[in-house]
């Protein structure tokens, strides 16, 4: 079964954090959905690959059906919604991996660092 993953935030880190994910071939690992309310290249790539762009709310009503939802939106607004929305939803499963957690996984998949665009949000 593999880990399904949702991106929110397909900018410049998103968008190359997507591209880089998709690349890896990494077994076990499955890009569910996005999210993206600008017309970005990420979000180009994403409708090409076939993978669901939708709603910040759309990916929270999927529940545990997603593991893993990496926040690369840099505004701590939507990493509140996600949060606050996976409670209402009774959702204990799905993690939301902050920014820090993309650079973490881009690094071991690419060796080099991403590039840094947002204030340190924390977690």
């Amino acid at each position: 079964m593999a880990i399904q993953i949702a991106i929110v935030g397909l900018g410049r880190v998103g968008g190359r954090f997507l591209e880089l994910l998709l690349d890896s071939d990494t077994p076990g690992m499955e890009i569910s959905a996005v999210s993206e309310q600008g017309d970005t290249d990420g979000r180009k790539l994403a409708q090409a690959r076939g993978i669901p762009v939708e709603s910040v709310e759309e990916i929270l009503a999927r529940g545990d059906q997603v593991d893993v939802v990496y926040d690369l939106t840099g505004q701590a607004e939507v990493r509140q919604r996600l949060r606050e929305g996976m409670q209402r939803g009774g959702n204990c499963h799905t993690v939301v991996a902050p920014e820090v957690m993309a650079h973490l996984t881009w690094s071991l998949l690419t060796h080099e660092a991403p590039p840094d665009v947002h204030a340190n949000m924390g977690y």
